[in-house]
């Protein structure tokens, strides 16, 4: 049970741990395609052994205490596990030029990977949040690459989606079940995953992917800037993002959560969707899909200082 506290975003003990159920049929799924041929098995095993390892490594934490650095590590050893099934780090386009850094881009990629895994955790804290902004990725990823005339690599975001909608059925303001670290943690490796086997397929696709994860990405790096420059200690529990300022605002999850999804499709998913197809270069995509979210996280307070007030 998730018993509130002075960090929490909740007011009612409710069970965690239901994101193991987007886990277990997400990877069971992804075994039976793979064992039929409907997906290759570098991308399968990269799927199964990163996103298995951190699933496992979330559930420990969720029902005991892992310290930091050696969470950390996991989730390192899960990036370069991924990495080394998908061929290393695809190539980065930069105003139509590709680079590849040798290992160096290797190294980056694994930076990001750990980032959005963690990121998700920082994210998921309020109902159904975590959850819509997984299918809004996911569905977006899977009309790139029906519009590139690859309609086969929409399965595997597809599946996650259906996963998570599952899922959101119970998670879905008012929350019954809580995701927990096992399923957040899970979420952002598998959703970083793909984003570099989308940027393997086409350069220009990595970048509509950051795009399409930009309300998490924008939200948790602002908040962790800020906090970071304050001196905080940021492996430890808050409620500065500006998502949890918002919904305490609003006094209620539901505005919020349907909020990022509007943001997601409405915004974020057709300059995603003009970079995939080369209309508009990927670091431009980025520069202007981002603008208007930092001044979000700045009008909602991201990473401020809370000021409690007292009786």
């Amino acid at each position: 049970m998730d018993i509130p506290n002075a960090r929490s975003s909740h007011s009612v003990p409710t069970p965690r741990g239901g994101g193991v159920a987007i886990v277990v049929s997400f990877l069971v799924a992804l075994g039976i395609i793979a064992a039929t041929g409907g997906l290759d098995w570098s991308t399968s095993l990269a799927l199964l052994g990163a996103g298995g390892f951190v699933a496992l490594v979330g559930f420990l934490d969720d029902h005991g205490h892992i310290a930091a650095r050696w969470r950390l590590l996991a989730h390192f050893v899960a990036a370069f596990w991924a990495l080394g099934w998908l061929g290393g780090a695809p190539a980065l386009l930069l105003f139509g030029v590709q680079f590849d850094l040798g290992w160096l881009s290797i190294a980056l990629v694994a930076v990001y990977l750990v980032w959005l895994l963690n990121l998700y955790n920082f994210m998921d804290g309020i109902d159904g949040i975590a959850s819509v902004e997984a299918i809004c990725v996911c569905v977006g990823g899977a009309l790139l690459y029906v519009l590139l005339g690859k309609p086969d690599l929409a399965l595997l975001p597809l599946m996650l989606a259906a996963a998570v909608a599952g899922f959101l059925f119970w998670n879905f303001p008012p929350a019954r079940i809580f995701m927990g670290d096992a399923g957040s943690g899970f979420l952002g490796i598998v959703l970083g995953i793909m984003s570099i086997q989308a940027g393997w397929v086409d350069p220009a696709l990595f970048w509509s992917w950051v795009i399409l994860l930009g309300v998490f990405v924008v939200d948790a790096t602002f908040t962790l800037v800020r906090r970071l420059l304050r001196g905080d200690k940021v492996y430890e529990a808050h409620r500065s993002h500006a998502y949890q300022y918002a919904s305490r605002q609003y006094g209620r999850h539901l505005p919020v959560t349907l909020a990022v999804g509007v943001i997601n499709m409405a915004w974020l998913l057709p300059i995603a969707l003009l970079v995939g197809t080369g209309r508009v270069d990927g670091v431009i995509g980025v520069v202007v899909a981002y603008a208007p979210l930092v001044l979000l996280a700045i009008k909602f307070h991201a990473g401020e200082l809370e000021v409690r007030q007292t009786a």
